[in-house]
């Protein structure tokens, strides 16, 4: 049996709780696709994270995570942002937290074409400026800056795992970019 400190954040679960929820529930998540933009408003680029699994795979992946017990969505999403590129990074939420699409994944392949092989989780998910400087942080290796052009090429996409190209494509193309 082993002690553990009490969590000093009631919003998390413990990892036996954790387990037993996603068995039973959808849970709620943020995901945020960081951009920078032009003097006009138009994406120039597209941060996307680059990490590895358990097994040594690496592959793509967006700012994503939980949202908490009792925190508001703007406060979850701020929250992964800076957990995963950093308090430097500058994001500049909008003025109504609406996001681009609501993505919806399920432990097997599915009509939705995202799969989270953990749980069945419904995301907001979210295009999100980013003015400041950007390191990653937690599981992340590195973020990459890339094109819209760049970002939606077979050999990136086909980096990607869960579906979550889709997200990508979906984001550009809510944004009037179509490759």
């Amino acid at each position: 049996m082993s002690v553990r400190t009490p969590d000093p954040n009631p919003g998390w679960l413990s990892e036996e709780d954790l387990y037993e929820a996603r068995r039973r529930i959808p849970m709620v998540y943020v995901e945020a696709i960081p951009v920078r933009l032009d003097a006009l408003g138009y994406v120039t680029e597209v941060g996307l994270l680059y990490t590895a699994d358990n097994d040594g795979h690496f592959y793509r992946t967006v700012v994503s995570g939980r949202v908490l017990y009792r925190e508001t969505i703007r406060a979850g999403l701020m929250r992964h942002i800076e957990k995963d590129l950093g308090s430097l990074a500058l994001p500049q939420l909008p003025p109504s937290p609406t996001p681009f699409t609501v993505a919806e994944y399920f432990p097997y392949p599915s009509e939705t074409g995202l799969v989270d092989d953990r749980q069945h989780a419904v995301s907001l998910a979210y295009i999100v400026p980013v003015a400041g400087e950007c390191s990653p942080r937690q599981d992340a290796l590195e973020l990459s800056w890339l094109s819209p052009d760049q970002a939606l090429a077979p050999e990136t996409q086909a980096e990607f795992i869960g579906g979550r190209e889709k997200l990508i494509s979906q984001a550009l193309a809510h944004l009037g970019h179509t490759s």
